[in-house]
């Protein structure tokens, strides 16, 4: 591809970044981010594995042969990487949990660990397994030196697993018991004794209706192990009566917002002690250590009553310290529902929201070989965001992740006789889509290296450090002959260096970080999905040209009549306009164009 191989040529020797002075000053759609769990990227210092406890697996949660254990990640050993991270184009890194966690949980026979971090026990340091404070300080501090900014991954929907009922077996899971039939006025269902007198319900938040809320056996009888009874920081939250404690949520009607989400501790988030409660805990992280944004895990899972009053004082707390585009964007679940996902950034004023649905659109279209319709249909949901297409230039986009799992596994799965070539042309369009089009790219970890993985969750979360995982190492990755058994930080790997590239391409010019979206061309079956992007300061347009068929495709695609000749920033672009307002492409199978309409 014209061009594209001459940025990759000086890809290494040139960051990517603005400078560091700069960094702050960046909007959240000039960022490309780079989402890493701590505990599988590298191991910086083996001292920490155990998070300083003693025994075997089943008491420190440390088994590196274990896909559900600490593997020996830490922040130690990320901040040793930045250089990799810095070089494959990204601004920004998204950290996964590093709150101190419960190190074990599950059944008998069925324990894992909080490796992942979202178990969370202290939500005021560090988990030991992770590092320390010092470390994690070190860390911030080296990646702002460099221009980067870090986004820490926060909870506030639930804890660990520490609240038990007496009316479950230890660790079993608990039905859901709705507001209808187990009111809080009554002591463990409607024929029960009366007991919160006054209370008005959940739906009046004001402290002065929840002093009146003093018996939480309203559902179920909460009780805390004696040896847990201390077991959370801060302090407060080892009372059940901040709690929900009506069993595992169905993910669907009140249970949403109300139930433990796995059994987790599900937090009262209408209680106002629990909305101060927060503010104060995710406020200190930024007064500590001067994050610039939250990815908010399970974010659906809270009322939105709550957002309502935590994101504009995590804002106002950011502004107070010199964090001016401080980035939050709330984990909201969906299908390709453009809709579902802007009715949060509108009824809980999320600024942003994780957007699936254009992880759903690319797999379906890239991956699973439906019509490029269907990206249409995503992008013109766009105006549907609290602040329309102002809002979607915010959100941000992802292929895959460590709960759905990733990208080429979902290639592999809907092309199963497909060459490893085609897997890797197919892995290569989906990344062009992400790095070029509106949004925020967000490169999950080990995807520029090929992973695959089995499956979601677990299966999704392989080490980038030499594996000892049994059902990692025998994973065929893509673009290459290596497997997981070996470090995987290469930086010549056909994705790394495609991402890296288009990265450099897109940091430097403002239509594809910042530039409004026209829809040219779409198909009712495999074939073009072609979009322009507007400089916003000087109006050039930059053509986005994207072929998901198996094979060749020419046509002509709508362009300003005013744009005659034409550049190729990647792929092949004709040198001028076929006719005023048209630029005729012929793109090859899996291919992909960025033409810029050279200065009027």
């Amino acid at each position: 591809m014209r061009l594209f191989a001459l940025l990759a040529s000086t890809l290494l020797a040139t960051a990517t970044a603005a400078p560091a002075q700069d960094y702050r000053q960046r909007l959240p759609q000039d960022e490309v981010i780079y989402f890493v769990l701590p505990d599988r990227f590298e191991n910086g210092d083996p001292a920490n594995d155990r998070g300083g406890l003693t025994g075997g697996p089943l008491r420190t949660g440390f088994d590196p042969t274990h896909k559900g254990f600490f593997h020996g990640g830490d922040l130690k050993g990320l901040t040793q990487r930045l250089d990799y991270i810095q070089s494959l184009g990204a601004t920004a890194i998204w950290l996964g949990p590093i709150f101190k966690n419960k190190a074990l949980q599950g059944a008998k026979g069925r324990e894992s660990a909080g490796y992942h971090g979202y178990w969370i026990t202290d939500f005021t340091t560090v988990d030991p397994h992770l590092g320390t404070e010092a470390d994690l300080r070190a860390f911030i501090d080296a990646a702002h030196g460099r221009g980067m900014k870090v986004y820490m991954d926060i909870i506030v929907n639930h804890t660990a697993d520490v609240i038990q009922y007496r009316e479950c077996a230890e660790g079993s899971p608990c039905p859901y018991r709705d507001r209808g039939n187990y009111p809080y006025s009554r002591k463990g269902g409607l024929n029960g004794a009366a007991i919160n007198p006054g209370f008005a319900g959940d739906g009046v938040q004001t402290p002065q209706n929840f002093a009146k809320l003093t018996d939480p056996t309203y559902a179920y009888t909460p009780y805390v192990p004696p040896a847990e009874r201390n077991a959370k920081t801060p302090a407060w939250l080892n009372d059940p009566i901040y709690y929900h404690n009506r069993g595992n949520t169905t993910f669907a009607d009140e249970s949403s917002t109300t139930g433990d989400f796995s059994g987790l501790d599900d937090l009262m988030t209408e209680n106002p002690r629990v909305i101060a409660g927060m503010i104060d805990i995710f406020g200190g992280w930024i007064d500590r250590f001067g994050v610039d944004g939250f990815r908010v895990d399970t974010a659906k899972h809270v009322n939105p009553e709550f957002w309502r009053s935590f994101v504009p004082a995590m804002q106002a707390r950011a502004r107070a310290n010199g964090i001016p585009n401080f980035h939050i964007f709330g984990e909201v679940t969906s299908g390709m529902e453009p809709g579902y996902l802007a009715r949060w950034t509108k009824i809980a004023d999320y600024p942003a929201v994780l957007d699936f649905a254009f992880m759903n659109a690319v797999i379906d279209t890239v991956a699973g070989n439906k019509p490029t319709s269907e990206l249409a249909s995503l992008f013109e949901g766009d105006v549907l965001y609290a602040q329309g297409e102002d809002t979607a230039m915010i959100l941000p986009t992802f292929l895959g992740n460590h709960d759905h799992g990733r990208f080429a596994r979902d290639v592999r799965e809907a092309n199963p006789n497909a060459s490893d070539d085609e897997v890797l042309k197919r892995v290569q369009l989906g990344h062009a889509m992400l790095m070029t089009l509106r949004g925020v790219p967000t490169i999950y970890s080990g995807d520029e290296q090929g992973f695959a993985g089995d499956g979601n969750d677990q299966d999704a979360r392989e080490d980038m450090f030499a594996s000892k995982v049994a059902v990692y190492n025998d994973n065929k990755l893509v673009g290459t002959t290596a497997t997981t058994a070996t470090a995987n930080f290469d930086t010549s790997h056909p994705l790394y260096r495609e991402i890296a590239t288009l990265a450099k391409l897109r940091l430097s010019h403002p239509a594809l970080t910042r530039g409004r979206q026209i829809i040219r061309a779409r198909d009712d079956k495999p074939g073009l999905f072609a979009v322009s992007r507007i400089d916003p300061d000087t109006g050039r347009e930059i053509l986005l040209a994207f072929n998901t068929s198996d094979k060749p495709v020419t046509q002509g695609v709508e362009v300003d009549t005013a744009a005659a000749r034409f550049a190729a920033l990647a792929g092949p672009c004709p040198t001028q306009a076929a006719a005023p307002g048209s630029l005729l492409l012929t793109l090859p199978a899996f291919g992909y164009a960025v033409c810029a309409a050279e200065p009027r």
